[in-house]
């Protein structure tokens, strides 16, 4: 078992298709078996914070912080919005069609972080957000902050909370697997960006430098 999570790591961190797995790693159907049973049945969600994230070093009680964050990145054909509690784990992710507008996906994240972990009650979010985002938090018992740029100052700035949420695409990136978008299911899509956080977040826990693509 073991060792098809591992492989699972490695096409997650190198790109390369099930078909073209080397040899000496278990078979590819067995292991596309695996990965499909295990994100139908929420497996990489679960491991990906309630398993791990409460033991990352920087980790509070998400009960007593309640806090969290959210961005969506494009991608060609579809949209991928996460949403982060306040160090950058992953709470919630959802892939669409990329013309869902920011606000549905938006909706879409507040309610799956809701189901999962009712007391959250704050969240920011950029302009990019607007009345829809902020009435539907507010039903759900969540005040959604909209972080508004500094329009008068010049140059590059940074905005408030917004550095912690922008850096959690930058830790996930570094997988190729997500440098472009091969799952042909949104699931999948979902799976992975789990199965990349998971990978992360075992990296911080054993102070260990997890290699990306490019050390492959």
């Amino acid at each position: 078992m073991r060792d098809v999570f591992n492989t699972i790591l490695y096409i997650n961190r190198t790109g390369i298709p099930w078909t073209y797995l080397p040899h000496d790693f278990p078979n590819h159907g067995t292991v596309y078996a695996y990965y499909a049973a295990w994100y139908d049945e929420g497996i990489f969600a679960q491991l990906n914070y309630d398993r791990l994230g409460d033991r990352h070093p920087e980790h509070e009680d998400l009960h007593q912080r309640a806090l969290d964050q959210y961005t969506a990145k494009k991608i060609v054909g579809r949209k991928r919005g996460i949403l982060t509690d306040t160090i950058g784990l992953i709470l919630a992710v959802t892939v669409t069609a990329a013309s869902l507008s920011e606000n549905a996906v938006g909706i879409r994240l507040l309610n799956q972080a809701k189901k999962t972990y009712p007391s959250i009650s704050k969240t920011w979010v950029d302009t990019g957000f607007k009345n829809a985002m902020i009435e539907h938090g507010a039903s759900l018992g969540i005040d959604v902050e909209v972080v508004h740029r500094k329009s008068d100052a010049p140059g590059l700035h940074a905005a408030k909370r917004r550095w912690v949420v922008d850096r959690s695409p930058g830790w996930i990136m570094q997988r190729r697997r997500l440098a472009r978008d091969y799952e042909t299911l949104p699931a999948s899509s979902e799976a992975m960006i789990h199965i990349a956080s998971i990978d992360n977040l075992a990296k911080h826990i054993a102070a260990e430098t997890t290699p990306t693509w490019r050390a492959c």
